[in-house]
C-alpha cells in the first residue's frame, strides 16, 4: 500500500484554518506598445495594441485554492518561452508545456495554505515579449482527514475479499470522496463502491472474485474537499492478487466442515459448532471471511466464565468470537453436536490443515443455524446484502 502526500516543500508548516475550495475563472493580458507589455495586474500600459494574450487559471489574487484544481498560464497568438511557479520557499512547481507551446499545466498537487508566484514570459507572433506575472493562494483546511486500507501491495486474498478504506474521522461529502477512488480488475470484475459507516467505504464485487484477478486501487484525495472545510491528507494506491478460488462450508446440523479448492472439494472434517441452547453462542449462518490466521491465540469470554484460554491454529472469520481452531477437548462431540462457544471446533490435524490452506479473504460459508450474521458481527459481513442493497449504499447513486 502505498500512502502519499506532496513534499514538504509543498505542505503547510502551520495547523489549518477554516476555509472553502472556489472555482476560479481566468484573466487575460494584452501588450502593451513600445515593448512594455505586461501580465494583467502589473505595471505598464493599458493599450492592447498587440495580439498576444496571456491567460492565468487561477486568475492572479486568488486565494482558496484547492490542491488539486486546475493550475494554468495560456497563450493566445503567441507561444510561452518560459514559465515558472514557485512556492514560497522558491521550489519550482512540476508541469507540463504543450507541444505547440501555448499551454503549461501544473503536474503535480499543490500544499494547503501556500503562496504561489507566476514569472516567465511569452512570445506574441508579431514578436513582441510579454512577462507572466501574478500569484494566488491555496487553501488553509480546517482539517484534514486520512485514509488507509485494508488490503496490502503485494498481497494475495481469497475470492471474497472486500476492499476497505477507512477515513480518519467522518466523511461529511461521500459523494466528493467516492468520485476520487477507482478499481481497475484484470480480467474485469463488476463490483461497486458502499459506505458502510460514515467513516468507511467498501468495494465488493458482485459475486466473489474471480481468481488469480489483478488488482489495483487508487484512492487520489488529496486536495480533495471533504465538506466543511475539511480535505483529504493523503493519496492512496495498492496493487494486489486474487488467488485461487477457495471456499468451506459449515452445516450446523451435519456437524461437517468442507472445503472447495477451485470447484472440487479437498476435505471434509467432522466439526462441532456454537451450541443452540444459547443464542449468543450460535455459530451464525451466513457467508463469513477469513479475516487472520494466529498459530496460537487467547479467547476471552469473562461473561462464560474463561480469560486467556490457549488454542492452536486459529482463523478468525468475524469479529464477533467465531474461529475455526483446534479443540481436541471436543472432538468426541465433532461431527455428532454442537457444544463450542460460536466456533468452529476441529481435531489438532483437522484445524491445522485447514489453518495451512487459508488466505485472508477466502470465503467460510455457515448454513443451518437460525442466528444470521449481521453488520454487528464484523468488519467483512459485506456478502450478507444482495446486489441491489450493496449498490444502494453508494453516495453516487441517485
Amino acid at each position: 500500500m502505498t500512502r502519499s502526500k506532496p513534499s514538504d516543500s509543498r505542505r503547510p508548516l502551520a495547523f489549518l484554518a477554516i476555509a472553502l475550495a472556489t472555482v476560479l475563472g481566468l484573466v487575460a493580458c494584452t501588450g502593451s506598445p513600445g515593448g512594455g507589455n505586461t501580465a494583467e495586474g502589473a505595471p505598464g500600459g493599458d493599450d492592447a495594441d498587440t495580439a498576444v494574450t496571456i491567460s492565468l487559471e487561477p486568475k492572479n489574487g486568488s486565494d482558496d485554492v484547492a490542491p488539486r484544481d486546475p493550475v494554468s498560464v495560456t497563450v493566445a497568438e503567441g507561444t510561452l518561452t518560459e514559465v515558472v511557479l514557485t512556492n514560497p520557499d522558491g521550489k519550482q512547481v512540476e508541469g507540463t508545456l504543450s507541444e505547440d507551446k501555448t499551454t503549461w499545466q501544473v503536474s503535480e498537487p499543490l500544499g494547503y495554505g501556500k503562496q504561489y508566484t507566476w514569472s516567465g514570459s511569452a512570445q506574441g507572433t508579431d514578436g513582441t515579449t510579454v512577462p507572466i506575472e501574478g500569484s494566488f493562494t491555496t487553501v488553509t483546511p480546517a482539517a484534514t482527514n486520512g485514509v488507509q486500507s485494508n488490503v496490502g501491495d503485494g498481497g494475495t486474498y481469497g475470492i471474497a475479499m472486500p476492499i476497505s478504506l477507512t477515513f480518519d474521522a467522518p466523511v461529511k461529502d461521500k459523494a466528493a470522496v467516492e468520485k476520487a477512488l477507482s478499481v481497475t480488475t484484470s480480467p474485469e470484475n463488476e463490483g461497486a463502491w458502499a459506505w458502510l459507516s460514515d467513516s468507511s467505504v467498501h468495494w465488493r464485487p458482485k459475486e466473489y472474485w474471480q481468481p488469480n484477478t489483478e488488482v489495483e486501487v487508487k484512492a487520489d484525495l488529496y486536495g480533495v474537499h471533504f465538506g466543511d472545510g475539511v480535505y483529504g491528507d493523503n493519496d492512496l494506491s495498492v496493487e494486489f492478487t486474487i488467488g485461487r478460488a477457495q471456499i468451506a462450508k459449515g452445516d450446523t446440523q451435519t456437524h461437517r466442515f468442507e472445503v472447495y479448492r477451485d470447484g472440487e472439494k479437498i476435505a471434509d472434517y467432522p466439526a462441532s459448532f456454537g451450541r443452540e441452547s444459547d443464542p449468543n453462542l450460535v455459530t451464525r449462518s451466513g457467508v463469513h471471511v477469513v479475516m487472520s490466521k494466529h498459530a496460537k491465540y487467547f479467547m476471552n469470554n469473562p461473561g462464560y466464565g474463561y480469560e486467556d484460554f490457549e488454542v492452536n491454529w486459529a482463523v478468525r472469520i468475524s469479529n464477533n468470537g467465531e474461529f475455526t481452531h483446534a479443540a481436541p477437548w471436543s472432538v468426541g462431540d465433532q461431527g455428532k453436536a454442537n457444544v463450542t462457544h460460536g466456533c468452529v471446533n476441529l481435531s489438532d490435524k483437522n484445524a491445522k490443515e485447514y489453518y495451512d490452506s487459508a488466505l485472508p479473504g477466502d470465503p467460510v460459508e455457515i448454513t443451518g443455524s437460525d442466528q444470521k450474521l449481521s453488520p454487528k458481527d464484523g468488519l467483512y459481513y459485506d456478502w450478507i446484502y444482495s446486489w441491489d442493497e450493496w449498490r444502494s449504499f453508494s453516495a453516487l447513486e441517485s
